[in-house]
Formats: structure tokens, sequence, C-alpha cells
């Protein structure tokens, strides 16, 4: 089977309308990664989506493990639920992941509910299935904006086949109530209301695949922190409270892949209604080339905000040990320098922000510490595997 081909089956154990079973039958499948990771430069800051990356090699931000079950209640009618265990900032969490029932109405449309994937992302159906994507480590200047990944309630696919390709569109709604939002260093409780999204996907036989994708919803969250004020005293600090502020997510991608050259491209812009209108944009590139059982990959990164700029090279060099293993190394450069402020996907804590904050308000005056530029070397190594 071919590498083209079985990333095709990564996709299906992920999203699962493609793969039916019928009346009595059952499936049984799973994906994980091991890996390890290790921070190099000048930053002393962490780094990544929850801040796991630092200066001694760590084994929790990759690695992961799940496996999935399907049962079919009916032949158009199954379940699908999923088991697995991941990092979570410091610790390692198990438990129960998506559960949905969906429904095969016909060749062309599929329609579900319960808890499902939030589709955010070009890569949101197989956000945990490292083997779907060429890297170890997602590029974090686009897959760190946004932590919902998935909501309870529903979603809708169509299907349809066109002279140019197939057509998928895909609707989904619902909420996700306290669910980990990771700041400051810490977790906390955050809510998504009225969750919508929405995105729309053209699959072709010699040009790729074409996505847009839009996705919204009223966010609920508190931030708060006990810190060392300017005066030397102990204060409990707000940084960040949202009540029902629309949050707006708008994405374009493209991949592709021939089985010899594959590329990857998404772009993303996400605003926070009454957050003086300020916008983040982000956008990566790769591009790669397989030599028999080898590929070798190359991605440009970038994350613009208010205060700053991100950009970062990632080369990886992969290798299939088996059909369904593959060994993965990557050298990830990032680089600040081009903002005063911009700390990017680098991670402060609850006090290093106040004193960034304090020295900027009274230019040093009364104490307090600018975060400054951060740079950053980032090797990983690990094995993605479907079974």
């Amino acid at each position: 089977m071919s590498k083209r081909h079985l990333l095709s089956l990564a996709v299906c154990l992920a999203s699962l309308p493609a793969l039916a079973v019928e009346q009595g039958e059952y499936q049984i499948n799973g994906f994980g990664t091991v890996g390890v990771t290790h921070m190099g430069g000048e930053s002393d800051l962490d780094y990544g989506m929850q801040g796991q990356t630092t200066d001694g090699w760590r084994g929790d931000q990759l690695s992961k493990l799940a496996v999935q079950l399907r049962y079919g209640i009916t032949d158009t009618l199954s379940v699908t639920g999923q088991l697995g265990t991941k990092p979570v900032q410091d610790s390692w969490e198990a438990g129960p992941g998506n559960l949905y029932l969906a429904w095969q109405a016909n060749d062309n449309l599929t329609l579900r509910g319960g808890r499902l994937g939030t589709p955010i992302y070009m890569y949101s159906e197989t956000l945990n299935v490292g083997f779907s994507y060429p890297w170890l480590r997602l590029p974090e200047e686009v897959y760190s904006l946004v932590q919902l990944t998935s909501h309870d309630g529903g979603d809708v696919l169509y299907n349809r086949s066109t002279d140019i390709g197939t057509l998928s569109f895909q609707v989904a709604g619902g909420q996700a109530i306290k669910r980990d939002h990771y700041a400051l260093d810490d977790i906390h409780d955050i809510d998504y209301r009225k969750v919508f999204a929405a995105n729309l996907a053209l699959s072709t036989d010699n040009f790729g695949t074409f996505r847009v994708g839009y996705a919204e919803a009223d966010l609920q969250i508190t931030v708060d922190e006990v810190i060392t004020n300017v005066g030397g005293a102990q204060e409990n600090v707000l940084f960040n409270g949202l009540d029902g502020q629309k949050g707006k997510f708008s994405s374009v991608g493209h991949q592709y892949d021939n089985g010899t050259w594959l590329s990857a491209a998404e772009a993303v812009k996400l605003t926070i209604e009454n957050d003086n209108d300020a916008e983040t944009n982000a956008f990566y590139i790769m591009g790669g080339r397989r030599f028999g059982d080898y590929l070798a990959h190359v991605t440009y990164g970038q994350l613009d905000e208010s205060s700053g700029r991100q950009v970062s090279m990632t080369y990886g060099l992969n290798y299939n040990i088996t059909p369904t293993v593959t060994l993965k190394s990557e050298y990830k450069r990032v680089d600040t320098s081009q903002g005063d402020e911009s700390i990017g996907a680098f991670k402060a804590n609850a006090q290093q922000t106040y004193d960034n904050a304090a020295y900027q308000k009274y230019n040093g005056k009364f104490g307090g510490a600018p975060l400054g530029t951060h740079d950053a070397d980032i090797f990983s190594l690990g094995v993605d595997f479907i079974f």
C-alpha cells in the first residue's frame, strides 16, 4: 500500500464517516506518537502550545496514544468512541475522547451527533493522528491560536463528485463548556458557547485539495493570578476576562501529494470582538519530496500580532520503518527578533507578564522587566504509527 493511501487511511481513522460498518460489525483502530523534544537558544521562556518545550529533553509534549471503536447499530447508523492518553501541561491525562452517533443518510450525506472534533483547521480531523501529516509538531504559528479541539453538538457532512473533483462541505454547531485553556503557564477553564464552524473543500486528482473555513464562538473566561507588584506586595491581577465576546477564525489552505512531491499551506486570521479590534494573522508553507522510504521537508511559518512578529524554519527528515510506522526527526529555528514585545508561541508566566506590563507603563522607573525578544533551536525525534 502506498504512503499516499496510508495517509488517507489515517484520515479515516480520525474522521470516520468514510469507513462505514454494517449492522453488528465493529472496527478497532488506533494511533499514537512516541517522541522527545529539546529546546536550546537564548530564551528563558518555555515554548509550544502548552509551554512543554523546555531546555531539557522531554517526552510529554509529543507522546500520545488512542484507541477507537466503531460499531454498526444498523447498516446506516453507527457509534464511534475514542479512549486515549496525552500530556496536559506537566501531567498525563487519560480518558474518553470523541463519542458520537453517525447516520449515513445516503452516499453523499452524513449526519453526526455527540462529542465531535471541531473543524477549525485544515488538520483538525486528524489533529492527534501524527501519522497523517509530515511534522512531529504541527506549525505552532497557526495551531497555537485556537485551543478548541472538540465540541458537544452535531455536524453535517456532504460530498459530491464533480467534473473537477470531489466537493466536500461540513457545517458544525454546539458548545464546549469548561474546557482547558493554557495561559500564563497554567490551565484555566474556558466556555465556548454558540460554536459555529463551516468549511468547504475541493479535492482534485492533479492539483491537490483546496479548503476554506470559518468558525466562531462566544467566549467566557477569567484569567487571574497572584503576583508580586512593583511595591513588593502580593496582588491578585486580572489578566484576561471575556464574558460573551465573540471570537472569529477564518482560514484558507491547500494540500498536494502525488506520491513523490508534497506540499501544504495554511493562512489564518483570529479576531476577538471588543479587544481593541486586534487581529492575529499567521501562515505556514511546507514543501517536501520522497526518496524511496525517506521524506525530506522544509516549512516556513510566520505569526503576526500587534506587538510584533515570530518567524520559524523547520527542517524534517522522515523514514518509513514499516507501512504503518514512521520515524521522524526535526529541527526548528524560531525567532521573534522582528518585534520588540512579541513573544509569539513562547509562554510567559503571570509574574513575567506583569513585570513586562509594569516596565512598559512606567518606562522602567518603578521596576519590572521587559520580555524582550526570544529565539530558540528546537530538536524533536519521534515515531508516529497507526494500527
